[in-house]
């Protein structure tokens, strides 16, 4: 892996607190690759042969069953993907593809599990990640469980808007269809549903949208940081 890969990894929380010494082991089978968009970097099920880091570009973490499919999140820099997996040398239980180009670390998932091991610090900042996710999951299904189609998506604008500076007027980050399996609609239902938030004063232009009265919004979605909070 090259200097530069190095120091973007080093300055992660997950690897922050480790020894030089533990951290240079660690990433000595490491390597860097570059993948175009719409590559599939794991394929859930496979071995957890690796702990992958994105540097730049975005990821999608989805599944599918039955002829049905679903995205489950979206990994963008710097950040790592799928950790559970590598600490449990388990199967992936998710598949992951790019959604741009991008640039990911590779490093063995045999590694990580020995300086897990090892090194104190790592393993604390593995636990403290690993307890994240877990939260980001349990928010998640209540969003999914407890909210209507309609406060899903009014939430998720909101969220979206703030990730995007807090402008009255943003871009989706991505298109419509990923949008609605994020949400677990239908396409259809998500156009319905951008139909119905109309009165509180949403308008949409392609994946232009436009908040025309904030205070509406807000009081219809009645945001909650136990859901909608990534940081708590």
């Amino acid at each position: 892996m090259p200097d530069s890969g190095f120091r973007e990894i080093r300055g992660l929380d997950l690897f922050a607190q480790m020894t030089d010494q533990n951290f240079a082991a660690l990433v000595r089978g490491a390597y860097v690759q570059t993948f175009p968009a719409q590559i599939d970097l794991v394929a859930e099920g496979d071995p957890s042969d690796f702990l992958h880091v994105v540097l730049s570009g975005s990821v999608d973490l989805y599944s599918c069953w039955n002829g049905r499919d679903t995205s489950l999140a979206t990994v963008r820099p710097i950040s790592t993907f799928i950790l559970a997996a590598t600490i449990r040398d388990a199967p992936y239980l998710m598949s992951a593809r790019t959604l741009e180009k991008s640039r990911i670390a590779l490093i063995p998932s045999q590694d990580v599990r020995a300086i897990f091991d090892i090194d104190g610090g790592f393993a604390r900042a593995i636990v403290a990640e690993l307890a994240q996710g877990y939260r980001a999951a349990i928010k998640s299904q209540k969003d999914l469980k407890l909210r209507t189609s309609l406060e899903r998506l009014a939430n998720f604008l909101l969220r979206q808007q703030k990730r995007a500076g807090g402008d009255a007027s943003f871009e989706l980050e991505f298109e419509k269809r990923r949008l609605a399996s994020v949400l677990g609609m239908t396409p259809e239902n998500l156009s319905r549903a951008f139909k119905g938030l109309q009165p509180y004063g949403i308008t949409v232009e392609g994946n232009r949208i436009l908040i025309g009265d904030q205070e509406d919004l807000e009081r219809f979605a009645k945001p909650n940081p136990l859901i909608d909070d990534p940081t708590s």
